[in-house]
Formats: C-alpha cells, structure tokens, sequence
C-alpha cells in the first residue's frame, strides 16, 4: 500500500490471517481500508456468503468457506449468510455443462431449514445474520426486473466461462441463467455486503456484485474467493450428486471411513483447507515420511473433533482399526430380521441389499452387486439375479463400511 493509504498495525495483522488460503482478493487494499475503518469506527465488517439449498445438507466442500466466515467473525465482523430461496428455484449452472434442475418451493424451504440447523455447528450464531433473498424478490414488480437487468449487458455475460463455452458450442442458455448473476449482484446490494465470499466458480458473480453496488452509489464490496476442495475422487470438486462428499452429519464411523479413502496426496488439502493447518506445518509432516495410514488417520480423528467431538473421532479410529487392519466386526452392528421376507426359504439378493437399508433403490443395489460390493460371510455374490438363504448369524457386508448380523426364522 501507498503511504496515504497506509493502514493500523492492527488492521494489517488482521488483513494477513483473513488473506491466507484466499485464491483472488480484489483487492487486498480495499479490504485493508475497510478493516482499518471498521477498527477505528468500531462498526463490523458485513461479510456475505450466498448458498442456494440445492440439496439437503452440507458437505466439508461447503465447510471450506463457512471456516473463512467463522474467521472474520472472530476478529469481530458480522457474518451475512443469505439463504437463496429465490434464487434455488432459477437455477445456476457455475462451471456446470448443463442447466441445474429448479426446484420446488416446498423442496427450497425444507433445504433451507437443514441449511440453518447446519451452518451454526462452525458459524458463531450471535454474530451471524441470516437472510432470504425472498425478502427482496419475491414480490418485486416486473418493472423493477427490467430496469435491474439495465445495468448489464449480453457481452457481460458472456465473459463468464461456462457461458462463453456453452455459447461456442452451440448450447442453449436460457434468459433466466442470465437472470442469476444478476440477482446474486443485487442480493449485495440489499444487505450491503463490504466483502462476499465464494469458490473460485463463483468469481464472476461476485465481481458482478461490486459493479450493481456501484451504480446504486455504494462503496463495492471486497471480493475474495477460496479454493474448491476436491472430493473422494480426488478428481471432481466435492459433490452430493457426485456421491463423492463427507457430509457434516455423517456419522463418526462412516466420516472417518470415508477420509481414509482419501488419496495419500490429496490428504493434504483436507489438512490445509478444513484443519487450517499452516504450509510449514504440513511441511514438516510430509518430510517425517511417516506411513499414509497414520498421517490420514489422525486428520480424520480431528476432523470428526470438529464436528462431533474428540470421544467419538477415537472410537471411530478404533473401530476402523478392527474392521480394516484386524478384520474383525464392528461392535455396533445392526441386525436385519429377514424372517417376514424370505420366500420358499429364500430371499433375493437386491431385496436383501435393500432392506437392509444399504441401497435406497433396486437400481442402486444391482449397481454395488455388479461392482462386487456385497457379500455374505465374505463371500461375494455378483449375480443381480441370485436367490440366497442366509441362517442367522451370517454377516451381510455392503462395500467397506456397512455390515448387518441376519436374523432368521
């Protein structure tokens, strides 16, 4: 920064720790200016974080940015979460080939609901503002729409990546997908963001907000965006639909089986953007060259801390212990009493699967069986079609994770 615009000791302190794991920040100055004015003022920053209730819970890939918010929130700021129950039902492709489906209002409301129960198990509820963006659409007249949409134009628009491809390849784009960046923009504007978070798909519609804050004479919001956690694929960015996500109200016992499966490289990256840990740290820990195993296995003892507690991480480390290195059975195991189910001493294996509760359809039970992900007394069954006549006692396994003791008559 320039000598004019030189800023606290505090401020910068500041300024530096919020920066850190930050992918784009336009611009660091603006936010150094702010910060020291909120300091001076003692009037908190308003920082926004948009979320459409898309799909029922949240995942460490949303946690991402919900742990940057908890940041500014202890150096004293306000946290502006705005549930976009409009905007879900528009629909947003962000990097995304095609159209995501809209969804129903009553889908929309029920989401929103689990969105706030979850948000609060990292965001401090005190200093935590939430919105509906709702409030300011829903009933805004047609009028109004039209001279919003004034103040951008088509060739705007299409600088945004996924347009500008989709539009090369001839692919539809509707008008509302145009509508979206600009009602996220606006959603800026009505609570009067000084800073709005994203991941990096996210960075055209941020920039967006600061030119709307504009031209309704208000100082632009900062923008910062963070990176997009890669999920249990390491491929792919954390997703629900994906089926490639640890989702924050996992159970201890399968959050911690699905962070072992994490790849050895991309273990880092859950160290680096949901621990936080410092680069010298994950350094350090790297050059011990210490087995994968145990390096994964205490990240995920902490991770499941995070969310459930420090008893249930150890118990879950335990278990997958005995499970996966000793080759034993978990201790908690359910029992599935097939007695009204089987048929001319028989039972088919995709009922068997199913109502065991291990697959929600036939479909998704032919897909595990198929995959050889299902067996009885460690004997795979990889015929969809095969009729099994399981005694009680006998172990039902789904994949790694899933065992059930069968009871029958």
């Amino acid at each position: 920064m320039s000598e004019e615009q030189e800023i606290s000791a505090e401020a910068q302190a500041q300024l530096d720790a919020l920066d850190l794991r930050s992918v784009d920040l336009h611009s660091a100055e603006e936010l150094g200016r702010k910060i020291d004015r909120s300091i001076k003022n003692n009037k908190p920053l308003r920082i926004k974080l948009g979320a459409d209730p898309s799909a029922p819970d949240l995942h460490l890939g949303h946690t991402v940015a919900l742990i940057k918010l908890r940041e500014f929130q202890e150096f004293g700021h306000t946290v502006v979460f705005i549930i976009g129950d409009f905007t879900a039902m528009i629909g947003d492709p962000s990097g995304k080939s095609k159209t995501r489906p809209q969804l129903s209002s009553e889908q929309v409301l029920e989401y929103a609901k689990t969105y706030q129960e979850q948000v609060f198990k990292i965001l401090d509820k005190d200093k935590t503002e939430i919105r509906f963006n709702s409030e300011w659409f829903g009933g805004m007249p047609f009028e109004e729409v039209i001279r919003l949409s004034a103040h951008v134009t088509v060739a705007q628009m299409l600088q945004r990546d996924d347009f500008s491809k989709r539009y090369a390849e001839n692919q539809p784009i509707s008008l509302v997908e145009f509508l979206y960046p600009l009602v996220q923009a606006y959603d800026s504007v009505m609570v009067e963001a000084d800073l709005e978070l994203g991941g990096t798909d996210q960075l055209f519609n941020l920039l967006l907000g600061r030119e709307l804050q504009k031209a309704f004479d208000q100082e632009p919001q900062v923008v910062m965006t963070l990176p997009l956690l890669e999920g249990l694929d390491g491929v792919q960015k954390m997703s629900k639909s994906l089926n490639n996500y640890v989702g924050v109200t996992d159970t201890p016992k399968d959050m911690f089986g699905k962070i072992m499966s994490v790849g050895d490289d991309l273990m880092w990256r859950y160290f680096e953007l949901i621990l936080c840990k410092p680069q010298a740290e994950i350094d350090a820990l790297k050059a011990a060259g210490e087995n994968p195993r145990f390096v994964k296995d205490r990240m995920a003892q902490e991770i499941i801390t995070k969310f459930h507690s420090e008893e249930e991480g150890k118990a879950a480390s335990e278990e997958f212990t005995r499970i996966f290195a000793e080759k034993k059975l978990p201790d908690d195991m359910p029992q599935l009493d097939i007695t009204a189910d089987v048929e001319n001493g028989s039972i088919g294996i995709i009922a068997l699967v199913v109502n065991a509760g291990f697959a929600s359809s036939n479909g998704e039970a032919r897909r595990l069986i198929q995959q050889g992900g299902v067996s009885i007394n460690e004997e795979k069954i990889t015929d969809v079609k095969a009729e099994v006549s399981p005694a009680s006692g006998d172990i039902l396994k789904v994949g790694k994770r899933k065992f059930a003791e069968i009871i029958s008559a």
